[in-house]
């Protein structure tokens, strides 16, 4: 077998697949029916990130691949999502706008840091960040009224505002952890 399909791989090239499909219902009228079905691949998708990192470590299978392309399909994913849900007017689009500027500037990094030989895997509080995003993009794909969850989009912005919070302390993180890429690039 290639060593480049491994399961977690072939888990996170099902990530980017999936991505077109949550598009496309994001692009229709969004009943009930529709609004379900769009939570649903939301959520195949993000078990995809648990699913891949815990069985990269389970079989020993991590690769240089798979630790540069997980990241890169959750932040694509969790885009899509924000992006989607602007337009719904569930998400301020200022909030998406700071996530997904981290979220160039953290991949560029990475790059950088590749370039030099060094791949930096996602990091614990990177990991935190992306739970409290994908638990607040559920309550606000979710759709309104089917459970009886007050507030249900209020919760879903604020666990957005704490990842907002967690993912500029976690590029605080890797700026620091790539200080020595700096210094080497610029010398």
């Amino acid at each position: 077998m290639n060593h480049l399909l491994t399961l977690p791989n072939i888990l996170t090239g099902f990530r980017f697949a999936l991505i077109p499909v949550l598009i496309t219902l994001f692009s229709l009228e969004q009943d009930t029916t529709i609004a379900l079905w769009t939570f649903w691949v939301f959520i195949i998708a993000a078990l995809t990130d648990l699913a891949d990192g815990y069985a990269a470590r389970k079989m020993a299978s991590e690769t240089v691949l798979g630790q540069l392309m997980d990241p890169l399909a959750d932040k694509v994913l969790v885009t899509t999502a924000m992006v989607m849900l602007i337009p719904l007017d569930r998400v301020p689009a200022w909030l998406c706008l700071l996530i997904i500027c981290r979220e160039i500037v953290i991949t560029g990094l990475r790059g950088l840091a590749a370039s030099t030989g060094k791949v930096v895997p996602a990091d614990r509080i990177g990991k935190i960040k992306s739970n409290f995003q994908y638990f607040g993009l559920g309550f606000l794909i979710f759709p309104l009224g089917v459970l009886p969850v007050p507030y249900q989009y209020e919760i879903g912005l604020v666990l957005l505002y704490i990842a907002l919070v967690t993912a500029i302390w976690s590029a605080v993180v890797y700026f620091y952890k790539l200080r020595t890429v700096f210094l080497e690039t610029s010398q």
